[in-house]
């Protein structure tokens, strides 16, 4: 779903036949201004957005920013302002503030992710744990944050994991059907495989025709191992119940990147 479809939609469900509130309440045409005001403390991200669903719903209506995307706000700030048709403003002001408050929220998690391995080689990713319909705009709050976005669905990459190398009957199988599959479709996109252990990543390496190897759930003792054995052949991954605290402690094993679900699964909405 492209971004105009996923906003006018969005509209459409909260609209519905029409705002009848605004309708009955507020004279048709009079003129107002809103501004959205900052209560919380964190990294402000959907300002693009918002001016993208402002100009949607009514192309009169004048969008003033005044901060953006990325930026550090506390109590009090200002991000914006917007002024024209009352009834246009009201009718799109809860679609902005529940973009941009999760994606605020996304941005601001991600943040304190990538500060905690400043000065090391390790980029934090997002993983497809996102809400439906709105993995755009939440992968976007992750690159707003300083992180990198790891696929964007089933249809970018070919990710081999465990229940595929279990079904496919072991990791030699699942990489050589990929092999054949990829020369049959003329597909260009990178592959990556899971492993569980030392004796699986042995067995990429011995079969190769790989981009990229995730190391899931290694300790970081078993992690530097790993990073170690694979020597900078493939690019590689770690995966799996990595939190805030423990971060760092992964990334000094010199592994390229690690993956965290919870940059957008159970992120708390900034305010």
């Amino acid at each position: 779903m492209n971004l105009e479809e996923f906003i006018r939609l969005s509209l459409q469900e909260d609209i519905g036949e029409g705002d009848h509130t605004s309708l009955a309440c507020i004279p048709s045409g009079s003129k107002g201004k809103a501004k959205l005001l900052i209560k919380d403390t964190g990294v402000i991200a959907g300002v693009a957005l918002a001016e993208t669903i402002f100009k949607m719903a009514d192309p009169s209506l004048r969008f003033n920013k005044l901060l953006d995307d990325g930026s550090i706000v506390k109590h009090g700030d200002i991000v914006f302002t917007v002024e024209g048709d009352d009834q246009s403003i009201l009718k799109t002001e809860r679609l902005v503030l529940n973009c941009m408050q999760r994606m605020s929220g996304i941005a601001t998690t991600t943040k304190l992710y990538v500060e905690r391995l400043a000065g090391l080689h390790s980029r934090v990713l997002d993983t497809r744990k996102t809400t439906p319909l709105m993995r755009e705009l939440e992968k976007w709050a992750v690159r707003i944050g300083g992180g990198l976005n790891h696929r964007m669905g089933l249809y970018d990459m070919i990710m081999i994991k465990d229940n595929h190398v279990d079904y496919a009957g072991g990791i030699i199988p699942a990489i050589k059907n990929v092999k054949s599959y990829l020369e049959k479709t003329k597909l260009l996109i990178p592959v990556e495989i899971e492993t569980r252990n030392l004796e699986e990543v042995k067995e990429v390496l011995a079969e190769g025709g790989i981009n990229r190897i995730m190391l899931d759930n290694f300790k970081p003792q078993q992690l530097k191992a790993a990073v170690a054995l694979i020597a900078g052949r493939y690019e590689t991954e770690a995966s799996g119940g990595i939190t805030l605290d423990t971060i760092r402690s992964f990334a000094e094993t010199g592994v390229d990147y690690i993956s965290v679900g919870a940059l957008t699964h159970t992120v708390k909405a900034l305010t």
